[in-house]
């Protein structure tokens, strides 16, 4: 038989199960505002990080004269213990609750004081000596101790998504430099244009991607700026001066991470144009990433009927109907996760958009949508690197027949002869001659310095004849 225990507000008693480390105020954030499924315990980097602000809190305030030694030790082993990945089943709040937060906060108050009074030899529901507004949240807000967590926690996952990034763009470099002797046909509106090489193609995919790495660690080292001191509004009303001068030590010892306050703290309360900037890079990046594996799939169409230029890892069956049937899964798996992202964003740049005043109060839901942005683009890019871009090979064959149709031929020979003549003869020669007549030349021409490259001098001999 469950055992179990009250607690009461001003709202009334409520029963909890004995072996529950939160508490009343808990509960009522799950029983009001959960539709999400899911919990905060989904997100471990934002849990350990909340821990790490209430850690970092507790010093703070002792080292300030608020918080005795016991207290602030115990409510310190029970911080380590859940950023070490205990008691995740006790973190039960909706991560998009309404009310700006605040039952992740009081979730974690809870749980902590709970833990820190087990510690000191107490039992759930005894407050005593610990209390989770008084002890645990002392000198807080839900405004400064939520909007921190999450700023570190997108701090973290965004080390992990550049390094997988990187894996991706050095793979992609990799290909690049083997594909620069395979040339291809170029297009343009999908129609044929000049001879390149695939590694050209190849190394703009990489450069772009550098480019938006570069862009997504600049939004994400501005989360460093934070606002952990200011409580609710900015104003610091509700914590002393001696612990806004000892927090953002306290704060980087526990966490490892330079953290630094935000210029202004009401502007940190009022806006969270921050987020939306990484966010909006993500969205960036989807694009670019979308576009890669688009082309992948181009590239690799067929393989008798489509252009077949690259031929990718075979990683499963693509058909339930035909039988042999390859399919492009894993770009298309990234297109997918892109599109997520996308629509994410969006919601992102809502919250930026519909904060009020003096508090942004979706600062949590745009957090959470940032650090699911951020694992699904991690995983994504992870198994794209590892399963398609790091084993694809190109026909050679098929990709020098392409280069050597009919456009390629016509831009080659206006290189050398000029457009006003290699229109006229367009007018006088049909596409087999021109062909003829530029597959002469790169016979004459393989073994000179300049090449197709060079214009001939003024009276060379017409090359159709």
């Amino acid at each position: 038989m469950m055992l179990s225990r009250f607690e009461e507000d001003a709202f009334g008693r409520v029963e909890l199960p004995d072996e529950a480390l939160y508490g009343v105020q808990t509960l009522r954030s799950v029983e009001n505002l959960s539709f999400s499924g899911r919990t905060i315990a989904d997100y471990p980097d934002y849990v350990a990080a909340l821990a790490e602000v209430k850690q970092s809190a507790a010093r703070a305030n002792e080292r300030a004269g608020h918080l005795t030694r016991s207290i602030t030790q115990a409510i310190e082993e029970a911080c380590e213990e859940i950023k070490q990945g205990c008691h995740r089943d006790q973190f039960i709040v909706d991560p998009y609750h309404g009310g700006g937060s605040i039952g992740s906060n009081m979730n974690m108050n809870e749980v902590v004081a709970n833990l820190a009074n087990e510690i000191l030899g107490g039992q759930p529901g005894d407050y005593k000596p610990v209390h989770p507004a008084d002890h645990v949240n002392a000198s807080q807000s839900t405004s400064d101790a939520c909007h921190t967590a999450l700023r570190i926690s997108v701090v973290r996952s965004g080390t992990r998504l550049v390094a997988e990034l990187k894996r991706l763009v050095e793979s992609i470099e990799l290909q690049s430099a083997g594909l620069m002797r395979v040339p291809t046909i170029t297009r343009t509106c999908l129609q044929d244009g000049m001879q390149d090489t695939l590694g050209t193609m190849f190394a703009g995919y990489a450069h772009g991607l550098r480019r938006r790495m570069g862009q997504l660690s600049a939004a994400v080292n501005s989360l460093h700026a934070v606002n952990l001191g200011g409580t609710v509004i900015g104003s610091g009303v509700g914590a002393s001066d001696g612990y806004r001068a000892r927090i953002m030590d306290a704060l980087n010892e526990v966490t490892g991470l330079t953290l630094r306050h935000r210029d202004n703290l009401y502007d940190a309360a009022q806006n969270m144009d921050d987020l939306a900037a990484v966010s909006s890079e993500l969205q960036l990046l989807s694009g670019l990433l979308i576009k890669i594996a688009k082309d992948f799939r181009l590239l690799s169409s067929g393989p008798d009927a489509g252009f077949g230029e690259l031929r990718l890892p075979a990683v499963q069956a693509g058909s339930s109907f035909f039988p042999g049937k390859i399919n492009p899964v894993v770009p298309e798996t990234l297109i997918q996760c892109c599109f997520q992202v996308i629509g994410l964003d969006r919601s992102v740049q809502a919250s930026l958009e519909h904060g009020e005043l003096n508090l942004n109060v979706w600062e949590g839901l745009a957090g959470f949508n940032v650090l699911d942005m951020m694992s699904m683009l991690e995983r994504a890019i992870g198994k794209f690197t590892d399963r398609c871009v790091s084993g694809i090979e190109a026909d050679a064959d098929r990709c020098r027949e392409l280069s050597r149709t009919f456009i390629p031929a016509v831009v080659a020979l206006k290189e050398k002869y000029g457009y006003s003549q290699v229109g006229q003869w367009l007018k006088m020669r049909s596409k087999e001659q021109i062909r003829a007549a530029y597959e002469r030349e790169v016979e004459q021409n393989e073994s000179s310095p300049t090449g197709m490259g060079g214009r001939m001098a003024e009276g060379n001999e017409n090359p159709l004849y």
